[in-house]
């Protein structure tokens, strides 16, 4: 396997529903623990769907109170999330010049336009603070990555939906094999727990109404699925030149081999029952990664626990790898919920993570394997992966038809 671009995975850094930090969010979704429950609002008991991932740490409980005043949630999580990356990617010396930053969004400041708002109908304009459109925009959480790390190389906001924070990594690669950047902060992030959200993923029958038992409501590949849980929470990756880490002696936890970026053009909001743009996707990751499908052990799927979005997405795999594909499929939302445009980076992160430990993540809450999956899927229980240079996928797709894939290797 050969990987042209250089590119490497220096600092993780993560927020979730199952950890406030990367480790223990790896640890809990290695081990299979749910992190969604009722949610703790009171608003929530007038609603149709009643629980969701929330974050299993506040950010408040983190953050110094004046800096998080000024931060929509969305920003807070993803300012945590990056500050953890670049302290365990060893706190890089770089000129600012050199580093940049990518963080996707899917909503963006969604809590801070909707409250804003219902100040403004209760208590008139004077009462709307000076910080709402920065707190509402969505490149707002990355500017203020960007400008917490001096990131003068340049700071991009792609916004696709659920795919946005997997878009987010590739286009932190381009930024690097481009040679705008040495070191890149990449990831997604969304907060996006509120009544009107909530309500209308629900006004579309997208989400699990199992009220009565949140934990097992997320269950992709399950006869049993009946839609996804809202999750929310922030996800970062460092890449680098892979010269230069080398050079400043640092960690690398696995190689970024390449993306696939294509879209269905099918539906706003359904995936393509063929797959196809899913399909393009994958293949494209690993022509730009130069592997072979074959050597593919690992895919952390989208797997939303939605019925049509889970066949279609096997039907892509399938058609990508093979109808005999061995690889071992992941659906780690089954703990974390959708984490919507922070997904796919957490997705990387675990994606990485499965190759560094050598592990594949369960996907919990199988009861009955849905049989037109048709794959290797990690039912309830982590499974190793093989010694030796290794390969794998995470799948993101998004409502508009997004179809994105990224190929990591071991390193």
């Amino acid at each position: 396997m050969s990987n042209s671009h250089g590119i490497v995975v220096t600092g993780i850094g993560a927020t979730t529903p199952v950890g406030g930090d990367a480790t223990s969010s790896w640890l809990a979704i290695k081990a299979g623990q749910s992190g969604i429950a009722s949610l703790p609002y009171e608003w929530a008991g007038d609603l149709p769907v009643r629980f969701g991932g929330v974050l299993a740490v506040s950010p408040a409980e983190v953050l110094d109170r004046v800096e998080a005043r000024r931060l929509d949630r969305s920003q807070q999580t993803a300012l945590l999330a990056s500050r953890e990356a670049w302290a365990d990617a060893g706190s890089p010396e770089v000129d600012p010049v050199r580093i940049g930053t990518v963080v996707g969004t899917g909503i963006g400041g969604v809590i801070t336009l909707l409250d804003a708002y219902d100040v403004l109908k209760e208590r008139g304009p004077s009462r709307i603070s000076p910080h709402t459109v920065p707190m509402l925009m969505p490149n707002g959480p990355a500017a203020v990555v960007g400008l917490d790390h001096h990131a003068a190389a340049g700071v991009h906001a792609p916004v696709s939906a659920c795919a946005s924070g997997a878009e987010a990594v590739a286009w932190a690669a381009r930024m690097i094999s481009d040679g705008r950047a040495d070191i890149v902060v990449a990831g997604g992030t969304e907060a996006p727990i509120h009544p009107l959200t909530i309500a209308g993923f629900a006004s579309m029958r997208a989400l699990s109404t199992r009220n009565d038992d949140p934990a097992a409501a997320s269950r992709p590949y399950d006869l049993a699925r009946d839609g996804f849980v809202m999750g929310e929470g922030a996800a970062m990756v460092i890449l680098e030149r892979e010269d230069h880490a080398i050079a400043r002696g640092a960690r690398i936890y696995a190689r970024y081999l390449g993306a696939g970026m294509t879209a269905d053009a099918h539906h706003i909001a359904q995936p393509d029952p063929d797959g196809v743009g899913a399909a393009r996707a994958i293949t494209a990751a690993l022509a730009d990664a130069n592997v072979s499908a074959s050597e593919v052990v690992h895919v952390n799927a989208h797997a939303t626990s939605t019925p049509q979005g889970d066949i279609a997405e096997a039907v892509a795999i399938r058609k990508a790898l093979g109808p005999d594909t061995a690889a071992i499929i992941s659906g780690t939302k089954s703990m974390t919920g959708h984490m919507l445009g922070a997904a796919g980076a957490f997705e990387s992160l675990l994606t990485v993570l499965a190759l560094h430990h050598r592990m594949a993540p369960p996907t919990i809450n199988i009861d009955n394997l849905d049989p037109e999956i048709g794959l290797d899927v990690a039912a309830n229980t982590a499974r190793s992966l093989p010694a030796g240079p290794l390969v794998a996928i995470n799948n993101s797709f998004g409502f508009g038809g997004h179809d994105v894939a990224l190929a990591f290797g071991t390193y």
